[in-house]
């Protein structure tokens, strides 16, 4: 089953197109963005409808050779009412055709197989559709922002220049990623002393808040099978994943809980009592790629492994509630960095940054005194039926006038609650203090059990 329903692409190609130039996505190599100027989106509307035609041709095709096999059927048992020495004469050709209908109905058959192989393999690269206010662009420039929250402090005035977080972490024996390496590879580490601690609180510290806005909490597995990747928009194969796959089975490491949390109702149909369905996950996340060398992947920032509390909520499939459920989801998520008095920005993300499944996306991006600049801590993302379609997630919404309805898609949205390890990173270095030691949080102090770190 495609990502998006395949009437949009036959009564509303001009979208499509639209959304792929907005999203610079491309479905078919061959039709680069840049070699082919605006005209490539058009292109690919124009290939994709081509590809669904073809289907269409082949079930027109296969319907026509049904109703004739039906007449050929039909002349056959009229033959037995002729004369005997007409019977054998009249009955030869009919024979015939049928065993060539035959023929061509097994040749349709295995010719629409192909068509559908073909055109749903396309589609299913299409992305989801975009909201309206989603800012167009493709670098991070072109993200909008929101608001910003908090006041990031004067180090000048205090007297000292500020680290980042490895110096710090290094300092206060909070990391180590020497044996990490030795063991594990490059962007593995330990976490060492009070960062346990403190990586512990913070996952405490966000289940509670989970818990407190109705949702239901789960220690999810590390694994899920290569479908449910599949289904949620993660690529779990090929040479751009990011995605650690088990050797000799279905099962690949997660990157995030939301694979997890968006698999565990796959192919049910909900009631409509069991929505907004909420649900929080605990879970370690491993990421193949730790992204390029250089100031914004030092440290624990960009990691191959870390520990994350993920936000999911299916919700009834209509825009108005998703959308609610989005600004909650992003509310959430500011009322825990807001109590983790880390300095934030709240960007809306630009079209070709979104992510396939994603219909809107707001980040959370937190004040790194170390590096200068801000620095992503949570997403969220409403990617309303998009998910929803390729996992058969569905609700069956109440009688009308005592008639049964068919079922309708879900929709689905995932948000970080708290990612440790980047929490890590704007705790060390928005709260390090001139003798070198880092002041916890007051939220975090009653899970760590100590209000400071350090100085060794």
């Amino acid at each position: 089953m495609a990502m998006l329903d395949i009437k949009l692409l036959r009564e509303d190609p001009e979208r499509i197109a639209a959304n792929l130039h907005d999203r610079n996505v491309q479905v078919f190599p061959d039709l680069d963005s840049e070699q082919a100027g605006e005209s490539w989106a058009k292109a690919t509307v124009e290939r994709l409808r081509a590809y669904d035609q073809k289907v269409r041709d082949l079930i027109a095709a296969g319907d026509n050779l049904r109703r004739e096999q039906n007449e050929n059927s039909s002349a056959m048992k009229k033959v037995g009412k002729l004369a005997k020495d007409e019977q054998q004469a009249a009955r030869t050709p009919l024979i015939e055709r049928g065993r060539e209908l035959r023929e061509q109905e097994k040749q349709i058959a295995e010719q629409h197989a192909e068509a559908i192989a073909a055109r749903d393999e396309a589609w299913r690269r299409v992305p989801n559709l975009s909201h309206p206010d989603v800012p167009k662009g493709h670098t991070d420039d072109d993200h909008a922002q929101l608001r910003t929250w908090g006041e990031r402090r004067d180090f000048a005035a205090e007297g000292f220049e500020p680290k980042d977080h490895l110096d710090i972490a290094e300092a206060l024996d909070l990391v180590d990623f020497a044996s990490g390496a030795k063991v594990a590879g490059q962007k593995f580490y330990y976490l060492v002393n009070e960062a346990v601690l403190l990586d512990l609180a913070l996952q405490r510290y966000a289940l509670d808040m989970a818990r407190k806005h109705g949702f239901k909490l789960h220690t999810t597995p590390d694994l899920a099978r290569v479908d449910i990747l599949d289904g949620l928009g993660f690529n779990p194969r090929g040479e751009s994943t990011q995605v650690y796959s088990v050797a000799n089975s279905d099962l690949c490491l997660v990157g995030t809980a939301e694979i997890t949390l968006g698999g565990m109702v796959a192919d049910e149909i909900l009631d409509p009592e069991q929505l907004p369905l909420l649900v929080a996950g605990l879970s370690h996340c491993f990421r193949t790629e730790a992204g390029s060398a250089g100031k914004e992947s030092r440290g624990l920032y960009r990691v191959h492994q870390f520990t994350k509390v993920e936000l999911f909520a299916f919700t009834v499939g209509e825009l108005e509630l998703s959308e609610a459920m989005h600004q909650r989801m992003l509310d959430i998520e500011e009322e825990i960095f807001q109590g983790l008095e880390i300095p934030y920005r709240v960007l809306d993300i630009a079209s070709g940054d979104l992510g396939g499944p994603a219909y809107r996306k707001y980040d959370l991006e937190a004040w790194m005194p170390g590096r200068g600049g801000w620095g992503e801590i949570t997403s969220t993302s409403n990617c309303t039926d998009y998910q929803a379609r390729r996992l058969r997630i569905r609700y069956r919404p109440a009688p009308v006038d005592g008639k049964k309805q068919k079922p309708k898609m879900v929709h689905m949205l995932n948000g970080t609650a708290v990612a440790t390890s980047r929490a890590l990173v704007a705790i060390l270095e928005n709260n390090q203090q001139a003798d070198g030691s880092v002041r916890i949080p007051a939220a975090l102090q009653p899970y760590c059990g100590f209000d400071r770190i350090g100085p060794r």
